[in-house]
């Protein structure tokens, strides 16, 4: 895969974003207030050029110095270059987000972070760029294993990174698409991608993969529905601060405070009655 290949593929998935951004306001899913869509928008661009900068400074490139040194190792070493391995990795590499975005749900301490990415009330193609930087960083290191483990090269991770960036904006775009009910069988949806950013855990707790479909099929994640709200009840995210300090900021505590009274529904594999505090707390997730 050479320079041109990655260099036309990221100038697609600039253009899919500006592409996206026109159809949402001209064909919507759900119309959206102006003032709304205006301020969700800066934030999700602001939270995207700050960690942009960081993940630049700090690690990012380590992903791709990994892929340099020992993409020649892990478990497709041995296959020639060339479109099988080619498509074996992408495979691969794609089933390895889906087990972090999986856990980034499950684990009390990841779901601080990937909570940032939630809390946007209106879910829109900027939405894909609203992440909290640690989090980012922390996949990062994820990804860097997943090369260690599979062997992936590092032209062919640039170019899984950037259909994985193509394939975030086109899933969080408040958009109609035609024949999406085949085509969620095969990739990842906007139809599908709202289920996971519903306000209900119940619901959002559901449809993690990125770019294929069939993760959530396999592993029983998938789940088909229309959510009646968007991102996380009792929390107000409208500039970076904001965003940045939601990963410190714990349910528990935040029920303490505010004296919330725990939702009805809870974790299907604990008894209503056998939940301390702290797991209702957690299991609300109001932040």
């Amino acid at each position: 895969m050479s320079a041109g290949v990655e260099g036309g593929l990221l100038v697609m998935a600039v253009g899919l974003f500006v592409i996206l951004l026109l159809a949402e306001k001209m064909r919507p899913y759900k119309p959206v207030p102006t003032s709304s869509l205006r301020e969700s928008f800066t934030t999700n661009a602001s939270a995207f050029l700050f960690n942009n900068l960081v993940l630049n400074a700090l690690s990012l490139s380590s992903l791709f110095v990994v892929a340099q040194r020992y993409g020649a190792h892990g478990l497709l070493h041995g296959l020639q270059d060339g479109p099988l391995k080619w498509a074996l990795s992408f495979v691969f590499f794609d089933f390895a987000v889906y087990c972090w975005h999986f856990l980034g749900h499950k684990s009390e301490r990841l779901w601080r972070l990937h909570k940032v990415h939630h809390s946007d009330k209106n879910i829109h193609v900027s939405t894909g760029l609203r992440f909290h930087v640690l989090d980012q960083l922390l996949e990062v290191g994820v990804k860097c294993i997943g090369v260690l483990a599979i062997g992936v090269t590092a032209n062919v991770v640039v170019v899984c990174e950037i259909i994985r960036m193509f394939f975030v904006f086109f899933h969080h775009a408040n958009v109609a698409v035609p024949g999406e009910r085949w085509l969620s069988y095969l990739v990842i949806t906007p139809s599908l991608h709202r289920v996971h950013h519903s306000t209900r855990r119940i619901e959002h707790d559901s449809n993690y993969g990125i770019v294929l479909a069939i993760w959530d099929m396999i592993f029983g994640t998938r789940k088909e529905l229309a959510p009646e709200k968007f991102g996380l009840e009792n929390v107000e995210a409208t500039n970076i601060l904001q965003l940045f300090s939601l990963a410190f900021v714990t349910e528990y505590y935040f029920a303490r405070v505010l004296h919330l009274l725990p939702r009805a529904e809870t974790r299907h594999d604990l008894k209503p009655a056998m939940i301390p505090l702290r797991a209702r707390c957690r299991d609300q997730r109001p932040l």
